[in-house]
């Protein structure tokens, strides 16, 4: 399931704790392809608690708690890290995380918190969501199989990569725009991990960020850009963005554009899909301020200069994605949406 409609799946599943109708949700994927990061991103929209339990560290009695003698009896001290209503809140997220690589002893102890939401003496709070994620077998993890009373205990979701989904989370959190544009441009290098030839550094949502950082730190030393980027995402993908970005020199003016000045579209295709998420990220730029509506419809209007109408429709779609409905009103809309109504009814 892609990323945007699992972000809704586990603000839904949050939700229902307070009409009592939740289920445990299980995350499955490869590494870096974001799922502890959507979880997080669910906890912030809901303005909620995030308790984040790595269970490939815990030992047994890290859930279960230390025993203690009380006169003739032994109770358990709960372990602080579990979520408690006076201290941490009526309600939030339990993300168990690296489920799969937890060693069966401690899976074995998690299955009466998934389950029943308790252990021992200790209860999950009823506004608590639980939420687990790991990686499959074969994602060249450390990965344990997960046993059949464990997996009863959840509903389970397998998290697809999905290109329009990373492209408007890396608008929204700045990502460099020559990683998006390339991303657009090298769209199966989105991810790319074959675990058979055991690869360190590999092309994932994760690493694209990794990426985005690097060329920011190196990018005004010659000697190591490369590299760097190579570091972050694999030799060959690392030596494709670099060249994609020495290549950027030959883009044309966007300021002119933003102005509404003649300018043709480049004929490569590379320089197209730099051109264009240039331009959806002036337009985020632009929103809101006295400019707006002028620099989207010089924006809207270049749309069709483009060789390949497809190209504009992605601009705009990236556009839409980003600014919301106020593209709606923008007049030259209405234009662009005539002249391409044949290509989007096709």
């Amino acid at each position: 399931m892609r990323p945007a409609h699992l972000l809704t799946v586990v603000e839904k599943e949050y939700k229902s704790t307070q009409s009592g109708h939740h289920t445990p949700v299980m995350l499955w994927g490869a590494p870096g392809v974001g799922k502890s990061q959507m979880v997080a991103r669910v906890a912030e929209k809901q303005n909620t608690p995030l308790i984040d339990i790595r269970l490939s560290q815990m030992e047994p009695s890290d859930l279960r708690g230390i025993p203690f003698k009380v006169g003739d009896t032994v109770e358990w001290a709960v372990p602080a890290m579990l979520p408690n209503a006076d201290r941490h809140g009526e309600n939030g997220i339990l993300f168990l995380d690296e489920i799969t690589s937890a060693p069966p002893s401690v899976s074995a102890a998690a299955y009466q918190l998934i389950l029943d939401r308790k252990l021992g003496e200790y209860e999950v709070p009823a506004g608590w969501a639980i939420i687990a994620a790991g990686n499959r077998q074969g994602d060249r993890g450390v990965t344990y199989s997960m046993p059949a009373p464990l997996a009863n205990r959840f509903s389970h979701y397998e998290v697809d990569i999905n290109l329009d989904d990373w492209v408007a989370w890396a608008y929204a959190h700045n990502i460099d725009e020559r990683v998006i544009a390339f991303l657009r441009f090298r769209q199966d290098l989105l991810f790319e991990f074959d675990a058979s030839q055991n690869p360190v550094a590999f092309p994932s949502p994760r690493s694209w960020e990794f990426a985005h950082r690097a060329l920011h730190k190196f990018e005004d030393h010659p000697e190591l850009f490369s590299g760097a980027l190579q570091a972050c995402v694999g030799k060959a993908a690392g030596i494709e963005l670099a060249a994609f970005i020495a290549s950027l020199d030959q883009m044309p003016n966007l300021d002119a554009i933003i102005n509404g000045d003649d300018v043709d579209a480049p004929k490569e295709i590379d320089l197209q899909y730099a051109v264009a998420t240039a331009l959806v990220g002036r337009a985020i730029r632009a929103k809101d301020t006295a400019d707006a509506m002028k620099v989207h419809g010089n924006i809207l209007r270049y749309a069709n200069r483009f060789p390949q109408r497809e190209m504009g429709v992605m601009m705009v779609s990236d556009m839409h994605r980003a600014i919301g409905q106020d593209i709606f009103t923008v007049p030259e809309f209405a234009s662009w949406a005539e002249k391409i109504a044949d290509l989007m009814l096709y």
